[in-house]
């Protein structure tokens, strides 16, 4: 299993950890939904559930579902400021396709 983070990611992580001291970790995984499938979820977690792992990832603890784990694996996660809008972007070796508004993508 290999998630990584780029050195802005992470400091974008950090600071919403550190602006959430209860939260257990970054939550990162996919959701069934737009028009290719797929769509990445980061978020904060307030706690583990069941089927939860804990990776920590250069200092930041990345709470990934085993169900998300075989499509994200391998994914390199950027942070990226363009003009006003700032988001997290996902380098993924899984994804076979995205949709036009590269809110979704595919896995063969």
């Amino acid at each position: 299993m290999s998630i990584s983070i780029t050195p802005a990611a992470n400091e974008r992580m950090r600071h919403f950890l550190a602006s959430t001291p209860a939260a257990a970790g970054v939550r990162f995984g996919v959701k069934r939904t737009g028009c290719s499938g797929f769509a990445y979820v980061v978020d904060l977690a307030e706690s583990m559930d069941e089927g939860d792992r804990l990776l920590e990832v250069d200092g930041v603890p990345l709470i990934v579902s085993d169900k998300s784990l075989a499509l994200v694996d391998g994914t390199v996660i950027d942070f990226q400021r363009h003009g006003l809008n700032a988001s997290f972007v996902f380098h993924n070796p899984n994804s076979t396709g995205e949709c036009g508004c590269g809110e979704s993508f595919t896995v063969s």
